[in-house]
């Protein structure tokens, strides 16, 4: 990872603001937040943005179908099941995760629709138990240019001061700290990574607030190795052995031959993503570049030939 961006995350953290990740599709940005996550074994929560997405998804979300379908059912099930109380109905959302695991924890074992299935979504105690930080995080909200305007506004106050009230049922979400935190040192540290591909302008009141960063494409071979061998280190769990960074070297290799041939048509390049794509795959089919099917794992991966607008 850059000297600039680890920095870039260092302020956020320090200034208790959401970092926003500017760059083009395929350059690592939804990749970072996860990294980040690992290399600091803190808690990992995403969430994809869609056209659909209103800000209080990323809190809470209101199964009101199943309420209505409760209630409709009524009599001797309806007293078997579960109340009609809103609350009952409400089910906590990555940030309300991030905040307040125990709150998220509790409220779940209440009654919420979702159980507590990957291991970011348990009782601190139960990650403690497995050798995980409980009391930091990582938040994903991944292309936030896809939403409304309303979105990005709706989220500056619970993002700023990392509380919200859950609507229907009252419940005040308020961060929690460690309680054995040393004195003098920070009880919780949450940092929540926004992506954007500028497809839509973003409102200069939420601009304000965020740590802006841009990913840049690697230029050179070097550094497009060195990202293969930390995305290797991450998939693998362990050091990749030297047969994968030949590999990794051989791709970058003809990833810029394959950007060269592509400026010159003036098409789209193929991203840093895709030569990831290609590194994954010609090491879990072992294919070597120049060999067997390696001219048509190059066109799946690398080439993927584009239609030129007339």
């Amino acid at each position: 990872m850059p000297d600039e961006l680890r920095l870039a995350i260092d302020v956020a953290l320090a200034a208790g603001r959401p970092l926003l990740l500017r760059g083009k599709p395929g350059s690592g940005k939804s990749s970072m937040a996860p990294f980040v996550a690992q290399e600091r074994n803190w808690r990992y929560y995403n969430y994809v943005v869609t056209s659909q997405t209103r800000a209080r998804d990323l809190q809470w979300t209101f199964d009101g179908v199943r309420r209505l379908a409760d209630a409709q059912g009524g009599g001797r099930f309806l007293r078997s099941t579960r109340n009609l109380e809103p609350g009952s109905y409400v089910e906590p959302g990555p940030l309300w995760w991030a905040f307040a695991p125990k709150s998220a924890a509790a409220h779940v074992r209440r009654g919420a629709q979702r159980g507590p299935s990957p291991a970011e979504y348990q009782h601190p105690e139960e990650l403690k138990n497995q050798g995980r930080d409980p009391w930091h995080s990582v938040v994903l909200i991944d292309e936030i240019d896809k939403a409304d305007p309303d979105v990005p506004n709706g989220l500056l106050v619970p993002l700023a001061s990392q509380e919200f009230t859950v609507a229907e049922s009252g419940t005040q979400v308020i961060v929690e700290a460690d309680p054995e935190a040393m004195p003098g040192r920070p009880f919780h540290q949450h940092l929540v990574v926004i992506t954007t591909n500028e497809e839509r302008e973003l409102p200069q009141a939420f601009l304000r607030r965020c740590v802006i960063a841009e990913l840049t494409p690697p230029s050179t071979s070097e550094e497009l190795v060195k990202i293969a061998e930390e995305h290797l280190k991450v998939r693998l769990k362990s050091d990749p052995d030297p047969s994968d960074m030949q590999l990794a070297e051989a791709l970058a290799s003809e990833l810029e031959s394959v950007r060269d041939s592509a400026r010159r048509q003036g098409v789209r390049e193929p991203s840093t993503a895709e030569y990831l794509d290609a590194l994954w795959a010609c090491r879990q089919l072992k294919i070597r570049v120049g060999e067997g099917h390696w001219d048509s794992v190059r066109r799946l991966t690398l080439v993927k030939p584009q239609h030129l607008r007339k």
